[in-house]
């Protein structure tokens, strides 16, 4: 190499690269796009700043990135690893946030665990606690007949009593029909008395003096007989004709004939009706009588009366609907008994049985508990039903229990969620 000739300075060389990077700086169109904008609001909005101000806009953007940032540890100028860095941090800054919200999520879920850990360490042994809802039996009512409704007499909500009438069907088909069975009971009544009484005193003397008659008859046609034969044999034919003795002696069989039936009707007056006959008799007025007993049940059926005490919670139909046995006119929630329907696990269920002492509390009446006791457990494992409130995994096999609440206001409403306290005292007395 020949040391006369001058060499190029590489500071030179490097310059007009800088300043073509220095002029389109990395990652500048959000600031461009900012003092495009300002350009435009400082002319009042005139004029389109599409061409003229986004060129404007890119000089002095690019201007101030030439600009070398002051740096007390170096003084050649502006290191592009340091823009870098800050460039790359920026980047990372979403990802470092989400760790950070891992990390928080992680902490509140590792408390919650340590906290239920903590929970349930500290339960007293001796008092268990259920989460359950009220329950009781419901009635639906409806009539036994298939007629038309003329009256409902109670409104939902209403407290009704055993036996209270509830509700009437039209009668005035069923009153005729029962006032036919009972006149037709009447007389086959009668039938099966005059059956049974046997033939009255002035029958027997009728068939008596019927008998009489007729053997005066036959006795009558003997003698003529008698006359006629002797005649005709004094006189060898020549006085009676034969047809005369024939006549004769067809009058008395007749008379004979006459005679035997009169004295077998007087035995029959005698001996009365037949034992089958007053079977008979007796056998339709019993017929006659459960025909009328039927309809007066209808009668009474025409009237739906309460079973138990118990308050209304529908009523389904109104007067003018056609009833039937298939279609119920009230729904009735007996109030008692009423019981609490809870669940509780296997490894609680050594620690409960039937007569424990219970309290019952329910967030409708803040201070203020019930008394009561179990009354059923059941035998038979199921899973938690989705819709009770228990500490522990839907999933796991539970037990039903019922406790029996002691309501004499009638407080608890069917379905409320109510809280048991148990006190695990074996020596608890029981209720049956």
């Amino acid at each position: 190499m020949n040391k006369s000739e001058p060499q190029p300075d590489p500071k030179a060389e490097s310059q007009p690269e800088a300043k073509t990077n220095a002029n389109t700086p990395p990652d500048s169109t959000p600031e461009v796009s900012k003092r495009a904008y300002e350009l435009y609001e400082e002319r009042g909005r005139q004029g389109d700043p599409a061409v003229h101000d986004w060129e404007q806009a890119k000089q002095q953007v690019g201007k101030d990135a030439a600009k070398p940032e002051p740096n007390p540890d170096a003084k050649d100028g502006p290191k592009p690893e340091a823009k870098t860095a800050r460039s790359s941090f920026i980047r990372k800054k979403p990802v470092i946030a989400g760790l950070v919200v891992l990390a928080v999520l992680a902490a509140v879920a590792v408390g919650f665990v340590v906290g239920r850990f903590w929970e349930h360490s500290k339960k007293d042994p001796n008092r268990l606690v259920l989460y359950g809802n009220v329950d009781l039996r419901e009635v639906e009512l409806s009539f036994n007949n298939s007629e038309r409704i003329a009256e409902v007499l109670v409104q939902e909500g209403d407290r009704v009593a055993r036996g209270q009438i509830l509700a009437r069907l039209d009668t005035s088909r069923l009153k005729p029909q029962a006032a036919e069975a009972e006149a037709e009971v009447e007389t086959q009544q009668a039938v099966v008395e005059k059956l049974h009484h046997g033939s009255r005193p002035e029958e027997i003397a009728q068939a008596q003096a019927d008998v009489a008659s007729t053997k005066a008859d036959q006795v009558n046609a003997q003698e003529q007989w008698r006359r006629m034969t002797a005649l005709a044999g004094l006189t060898t034919g020549r006085a009676i004709s034969q047809q005369d003795l024939d006549g004769a002696k067809a009058a008395l069989g007749m008379a004979q004939g006459r005679l035997d039936v009169a004295e077998k009707a007087l035995d029959m007056s005698e001996i009365g009706p037949r034992a089958e006959d007053i079977a008979q008799g007796e056998a339709q007025l019993r017929a006659t009588q459960a025909q009328l007993e039927l309809l007066r049940r209808k009668l009474v059926d025409a009237e739906l009366v309460s079973p138990v005490d118990a308050a209304v919670r529908s009523r389904l139909l109104e007067p003018g609907d056609m009833a039937s046995p298939q279609r119920p006119i009230f729904d009735l929630a007996i109030v008692d008994p009423k019981w609490v329907r809870a669940y509780v696990s296997e490894s609680d269920l050594g620690r409960i049985h039937s007569g424990m002492r219970a309290s019952i509390s329910a967030d409708s009446f803040p201070g203020r508990t019930l008394s009561g006791w179990v009354g059923f457990i059941s035998s038979v494992a199921e899973f938690t039903p989705k819709t009770v409130q228990t500490e522990e995994l839907r999933s796991s096999l539970v037990y039903e229990i019922r406790i029996f609440v002691q309501d004499p206001q009638d407080e608890m409403r069917l379905g409320m969620p109510a809280t048991v306290n148990l006190e695990m005292d074996p020596l608890a007395p029981s209720h049956r």
